[in-house]
């Protein structure tokens, strides 16, 4: 298979401006604000909202209500990768994936990603539709790296000190932003060897993964310094670190959770992964049209 390497930009005009990220039957540019990844948790153990899509038809509802929203990209899991998180088997992640995968392919040809850790998931969501891989471990797993290289699809590179059952148990860094941008640049650099096209890749700075709440704010503070003028993907939607700025519950979050927004948008990133499309939207058009000005 010959992977498309067609990733035009165009001018570089106004004060936001972010890379393309090439999905192999698909190049996805964002205008004037970052893109908007849907996240939809096929999970009953998500942080946020576990449990209330875990079945297809509430799954697929959630997922046409995020693309009636406005959603660029819908991010299926079938596993939690929240902070204690057990780890459940390939079958029963597959089991809980592909119907709504299946399903929704049919419905729409907006584009999916499959957050996975596991290669043969990740083939098998691909052989049914998928156009990208989010992996959280970042492509540790060589076997990963061959199979995008060998799609031609999109993959998300993620970096996470631990695992999910570990992550926070007093993470430690010398200097978060210059150890998590160079480790990001190397698994790139590992994928481009091994055929992965460079438009291809998008790195993701994994908020809350093995990070202390200062950890967060200078990742989120210096994101173009992460990215390396790569695509980079943020994700830090109504995570616990600003339960730890403002005391608030999970369902209290959104306000935080659009400040983070803010972050992507003067840091040039190319996605953002949210659980409320609408809300998000509206606050970058908005927060677009104010630095335009």
């Amino acid at each position: 298979m010959t992977c498309s390497t067609d990733n035009i930009e165009g001018p570089h005009t106004g004060p936001f401006f972010a890379p393309s990220w090439n999905l192999g039957r698909i190049t996805l540019k964002p205008q004037n604000r970052p893109l908007v990844m849907g996240i939809l948790n096929l999970t009953p153990d998500s942080f946020f909202d576990g449990g209330k899509h875990a079945s297809l038809e509430p799954a697929l509802k959630q997922a046409q209500s995020m693309i009636s929203a406005g959603a660029d990209v819908l991010d299926l899991g079938a596993e939690s990768s929240r902070p204690g998180a057990e780890s459940v088997s390939q079958e029963e992640e597959i089991q809980r994936l592909l119907p709504v995968l299946k399903t929704l392919r049919k419905q729409t040809d907006i584009p999916v990603t499959v957050d996975t850790v596991r290669p043969e998931t990740a083939r098998i969501a691909l052989d049914e539709g998928a156009d990208a891989i989010n992996d959280i471990s970042g492509g540790q797993d060589p076997q990963m790296l061959n199979l995008a290289a060998q799609k031609c699809c999109g993959i998300i590179l993620m970096h996470m000190k631990g695992k999910p059952l570990d992550m926070q148990d007093s993470p430690r860094y010398q200097d978060a932003v210059t150890e998590v941008s160079q480790w990001l640049h190397q698994q790139c650099l590992k994928a481009e060897e091994m055929g992965v096209q460079p438009g291809c890749l998008m790195v993701d700075p994994g908020i809350g993964f093995g990070k202390t709440l200062q950890h967060n704010l200078e990742l989120m503070k210096n994101l173009k310094d992460v990215a390396k003028a790569r695509p980079l993907l943020l994700g830090a939607s109504r995570k616990s670190f600003i339960s730890h700025l403002a005391e608030a519950p999970v369902e209290n979050r959104l306000p935080g959770s659009l400040a983070a927004l803010a972050a992507a948008h003067y840091g040039n990133a190319t996605m953002v992964r949210v659980h409320d499309v609408a809300e998000s939207i509206q606050f970058l058009e908005v927060l677009s049209h104010i630095r335009k000005i």
